[in-house]
């Protein structure tokens, strides 16, 4: 292979590697945040997420949630979760789900969600305490 097609040939890894590169910094920039950290137990709490882009400040509407799900795991107790239901929200780029906290503790709330015109995915576990 002559010098000129090496050459060529690198350039086009290069942009490759520069262009998956710039698309995690992409989604890197954005992240979840809990509205309230802390519940009383029982079976009627509202979780409510905002999906904030960290570059900008700014609330991110209209995403996708694909993977939900709350469990007990910061107590050591993975396998104890509790159903979790999507809601409406009055405000966008806030993300709220209906669940029941049977028991006073720590509870991982975990999400994954895209972002439109980005590529990748958001993923976030976040804490939530019950108390009785």
């Amino acid at each position: 292979m002559n010098i000129a097609i090496k050459g060529m040939l690198l350039c086009v890894l290069w942009t490759f590697a520069l262009v998956a590169s710039l698309a995690d910094a992409a989604i890197a920039d954005y992240g979840f945040e809990l509205l309230q950290p802390e519940f009383r137990e029982g079976d009627d709490v509202i979780i409510a997420v905002r999906l904030v882009n960290k570059r900008t400040g700014q609330a991110v509407p209209d995403a996708v949630i694909f993977a939900i799900r709350i469990d007990m795991a910061p107590d050591g107790m993975p396998t104890m979760d509790a159903p979790l239901e999507p809601m409406p929200s009055p405000e966008p780029g806030v993300y709220r789900f209906a669940t029941a906290l049977m028991m006073a503790g720590g509870w991982e709330l975990s999400l994954a969600a895209k972002v439109q015109s980005e590529e990748g995915t958001v993923v976030a576990r976040l804490l939530v305490k019950a108390v009785p």
